[in-house]
């Protein structure tokens, strides 16, 4: 049997996520509305959660508080998943040619 990652399995129903985080169904609700979260859905349609979720509402709720808006973040996020695109590819082609990055 291979390693299970309880960190990303959707196990968790929002009352446990409402307790963890301290955030509402509603301010849940509206994060996975604004594509900030992405529950599963169950066959009856109640949504499960992960560990990874739950530090993810925390973030956001962070980061709202402090006056980030809904874009800063999306934005932030397409940027850093770039940037550790670049940082793979990097990273593989240094490993291929036996390269390491320069400092600067």
């Amino acid at each position: 049997m291979g390693v299970v990652d309880y960190k990303t399995k959707k196990v968790i129903g929002m009352g446990v996520i409402t307790e963890l985080t301290g955030l509402s169904e509603r301010q849940i609700r509206y994060y996975e509305a604004k594509g900030l979260i992405f529950p599963e859905r169950t066959k009856g349609g109640s949504r499960k959660y992960s560990f990874h979720d739950v530090e993810r509402l925390i973030d956001v709720a962070s980061k709202l508080e402090d006056g980030w808006r809904i874009q800063d973040i999306k934005e932030r996020e397409k940027r850093l998943s770039a940037k550790q695109r670049d940082d793979l590819i990097r990273g593989q082609l240094n490993s291929a040619f036996r390269t390491y990055p320069t400092k600067k």
